[in-house]
């Protein structure tokens, strides 16, 4: 790899390359020779890098030039553009940090340029009287930012809340008129009407010192013990503390703050406030529920993520709130969708109660067609946008009634349940947070610029505009990982690709979020550990399921359950359980497991996931990987030596299952093309189970790699398969180290990884984000307007270009596919410019004309 050292992120590529390309002119211009001599194209990195080497063939120039400046450009360049004699580059020297230049081919002279003029460029590759178009839609979310304060090193990105705190003790300063903000604040603090804290006596800042001078010393002269007293006297309500040592450290901490602020205790303080009762969290698309729901479509890790989620924030609320001293009953609604053709689900019952907690249910709410009616089937997650608008309204409403008030913190999770909590909490004026799970333009190479190929599929053009609007209404963006926002430094992170990006033809995203900002914050989940404990736990084991997982895994029958068989049962087991959908890459497994014949003396092979008839799916890409998966047993002659059993619902026995794997001296594999955060990761390590996953996302933190478990590169096959037969050809030469591995997975998961401190976190961020966004109202206010007349203008008219699928299945058959309009059909219907005022000229118009409805069947 090339070096770039003492580059700094102020320094400017676009400066130092001419002298650069200058040093190395002659093969420079035989490399941009090669660039340029096919014609128009977008290049990746690994095509640069090659034509860079091609371009010489002296190897001591060759070498000179890749550890040299030039080579550190080019293999951190993510992607060009070339339209001769031009070469415009996107470099991203660190995570979060892109530069545009555009290089001569003849003369190598260097320009820098903008990223709307980079993306110019990139779609005249796509559909160039768009590009060329003044009119064409452009959106600019970071000009609204401008002067909100922004983290500067890639190392901190993640880091929001400590960042939040540093700006606040620095914009609070001791002066009583910067601390009106916080005591207007506290000043507003209730609940149902209650005052808690300080009360409307305390309407100065001198009144509210000099209150908490008088209490502290009151309280310091109780036991410590002592329950809490009434400090009505001096203008202070409850919630200050439940006895008296925690009353005089939350007065003490207040104190701090408001005489010389610092990050410290302004976190600490924050984390005492009393401000998190009701929390509503959405999670809208698949079939949301506590039992029988694994493996249906588009149900996955999602929801166990999310009910465990719950049963660690009820826990943490109930403990703060007998710590503050308050008798009141927190609660936490899960909104989802009710779904009357429930497949054996309780997804049609309204109101759940979530089993191991007093105060959390699920509440289902049901899409709405346009007559009024209920929709009863389910609805494919690409499919559902013309439903959340109608199903925002709804929620409200309900939500209002059964909390009798607002909630105090909105969450969303992925695409549809964050642009329903966008909605819900501008609309009730409440803190958001939003949790993206997976973000679908990071999963389909180029499905930004190539989104009229996928919109009949995936509605890419809803899904990508729904992304952006969340992104951006969120006060604060909870992510599992570092890579999940900003990637590694070969690859751009989730977040990161949504910097600046175009979908040709339908908007141009000059900025679109930027890592740096200070809403993202990192808080890594856990596994429910009274579920997935490790196999060696022999008085907790669940052997009355033995009998069940015996036959599941070993018997020779082949059913509607499983098929294939284990002809040689002392073998250890390679185990995989996931989505069966493509991202998942489980057919991948099964290939590299049927090409590597080393692999496959070792260790057998157990996979689950999906159904195994695809006339009983009706998810088109689970469908799809059905057949694949049949090919490929037959293709690899796999029976004898692999069970494909399918999607397993029971939690309980899913654990069982993890550890009867690992007592067989097995391992499990996580095979993702790519994953935000990786679930079955944290289970099989919090099982003993040593892990291989993939080196594409999340579960490369997760795993110190050949430390705490191994990565493995999804795209490379036969690299990966050996690997894993590597290890177990060592565990066979040496069976200690099985058990090396097993123990040093389960000390990393202790040690990072549990849900108490996720918990902590989420709620943390509820209280400092609930009080940032009051400091910078104004321009909070007007991005609020902007993010308002983009949605009204752009998605709306989008999703209604979708076909309802439950009310368009009778008229399927005779419905012709729908035609995407190339760019000589659009003349009449051009968007309009990036500003306000360009937005607000001309309605804007959907790409599909309305009566192009899909005809696709969730």
């Amino acid at each position: 790899m090339a070096s770039g050292s003492g580059l700094k992120r102020s320094d400017s590529i676009a400066d130092m390359m001419p002298e650069a390309l200058r040093q190395s002119r002659y093969q420079m211009k035989r490399c941009f020779s090669r660039y340029v001599s096919k014609g128009r194209r977008l290049m990746k990195k690994q095509q640069l890098m090659e034509e860079l080497e091609k371009s010489t063939d002296d190897k001591l120039d060759k070498d000179k030039l890749a550890q040299g400046f030039l080579g550190y450009v080019i293999s951190s360049t993510q992607e060009a553009v070339v339209l001769p004699p031009f070469v415009a580059f996107a470099v991203r020297m660190n995570p979060g940090v892109w530069e545009y230049i555009k290089v001569h081919s003849a003369d190598l002279s260097v320009e820098q340029i903008t990223p709307s003029d980079y993306l110019k460029w990139k779609e005249t590759l796509y559909d160039e009287e768009w590009a060329h178009d003044d009119n064409s839609l452009e959106v600019d979310f970071g000009a609204l930012d401008l002067s909100m304060p922004h983290l500067t090193l890639p190392s901190s990105i993640g880091n929001g809340m400590q960042f939040v705190s540093r700006f606040m003790s620095s914009k609070l300063s001791d002066k009583p008129e910067k601390l009106k903000p916080l005591l207007d604040y506290l000043l507003a603090l209730n609940y149902r009407g209650e005052k808690l804290m300080i009360n409307d006596t305390l309407d100065t800042v001198n009144k509210l010192q000099t209150a908490l001078l008088l209490a502290e010393s009151f309280v310091s002269g109780l036991q410590k013990n002592t329950p809490y007293q009434k400090f009505q006297e001096w203008g202070l309500e409850k919630g200050w503390g439940d006895s008296a040592e925690a009353c005089r450290e939350t007065l003490n901490c207040l104190s701090e703050v408001l005489q010389a602020p610092d990050p410290i205790n302004m976190e600490k303080f924050f984390s005492r406030v009393p401000s998190v009762f009701n929390i509503v969290i959405f999670s809208i698309h698949g079939y949301f529920g506590q039992e029988k729901v694994l493996g249906m479509p588009d149900t996955g890790g999602q929801v166990v993520y999310i009910l465990d989620q719950v049963r660690a924030l009820e826990e943490e609320m109930l403990q703060r709130i007998r710590q503050q001293g308050l008798n009141v009953t927190p609660k936490i609604l899960v909104l989802t969708r009710l779904i009357p053709e429930a497949k054996g689900t309780k997804c049609n019952v309204e109101l759940e109660p979530i089993e191991d907690t007093k105060h959390s249910s699920i509440l289902r709410v049901p899409f709405k067609t346009e007559d009024g009616n209920d929709l009863h089937h389910w609805v494919s997650r690409f499919d559902i946008y013309p439903y959340l608008e109608r199903y925002a309204e709804d929620s409200s409403a309900k939500i209002l009634d059964i909390l009798q008030g607002k909630p105090d913190l909105v969450i969303g999770n992925y695409t549809d349940g964050n642009l329903v909590a966008s909605l819900v909490s501008t609309k009730l004026g409440v803190t958001q947070g939003t949790i993206a799970h997976a973000l679908e333009k990071t999963k389909y190479e180029d499905s930004d610029v190539k989104w009229r190929e996928m919109d009949q599929k995936y509605h890419f053009s809803c899904q990508f505009t729904a992304d952006m609007i969340a992104m951006n209404t969120s006060d604060f963006i909870i992510a599992s990982t570092y890579q999940e926002i900003a990637g590694s430094k070969e690859k751009p992170g989730q977040y990161e690709s949504h910097y600046a990006f175009t979908m040709p033809g339908l908007c141009r995203f000059a900025i679109g979020i930027n890592v740096f900002d200070p809403k993202f914050n990192i808080a890594a989940p856990g596994a429910d550990q009274s579920v997935y404990f490790p196999f060696t736990q022999k008085q907790k084991r669940l052997t009355d399921l033995h009998p069940q997982i015996e036959e599941l895994v070993y018997s020779k029958e082949e059913n509607d359950e499983h098929i294939g068989y284990l002809e040689d049962r002392g073998k250890p087991i390679i185990f995989s359980m996931a989505r069966l959908d493509k991202v998942k890459n489980i057919t991948g497994l099964v290939e590299w497991y049927g090409q590597n014949k080393r692999l496959r003396d070792l260790v057998n092979l157990v996979v689950v996931g999906g159904l195994l008839d695809p006339s009983q799916s009706k998810d088109r890409e689970e469908i799809e990987e059905i057949n694949k998966m049949h090919s490929l047993i037959d293709k690899y002659q796999l029976k004898g030596q692999m069970r494909w059993i399918k999607a397993q619902t029971d939690r309980v026995r899913n654990g069982e299952l993890y550890r009867c794997i690992a007592d067989t001296k097995g391992a499990f594999v996580q095979p993702a093309l790519y994953e935000a955060f990786g679930l079955t990761v944290i289970e099989a390590m919090n099982c003993g189970l040593p892990t291989f996953a993939t080196n594409q996302g999340g579960p490369a933190e997760i795993i110190v790699n050949e430390v705490s478990g191994f990565h493995i590169n999804p795209l490379a096959g036969m690299e990966a398969s050996n690997k894993i037969a590597e290890f177990f050809q060592k565990c066979k030469e040496d069976p200690m180290y099985w058990n090396k591995m097993s123990t040093a997975g389960l000390q990393r998961i202790y040690e990072c990884y549990t849900w108490q401190i996720y918990a902590t976190r989420v709620l943390n961020m509820g209280s400092m984000y609930g009080f940032w966004r009051t400091l910078n109202k104004e321009e909070r206010q007007a991005k609020q307007r902007y993010l308002q007349m983009f949605y009204n203008l752009q998605f709306r008219k989008l999703a209604k270009t979708l076909a309802k699928q439950g009310e368009q299945l009778a008229a399927k058959s005779t419905m012709p596919d729908r035609i995407v309009p190339r760019p000589k059909e659009r003349q009449l219907c051009r968007r309009t410019q990036t500003r306000i005022q360009r937005i607000a000229s001309n309605l804007l118009g959907p790409v599909l004309p309305a009566s192009n409805l899909s005809t696709d069947a969730a």
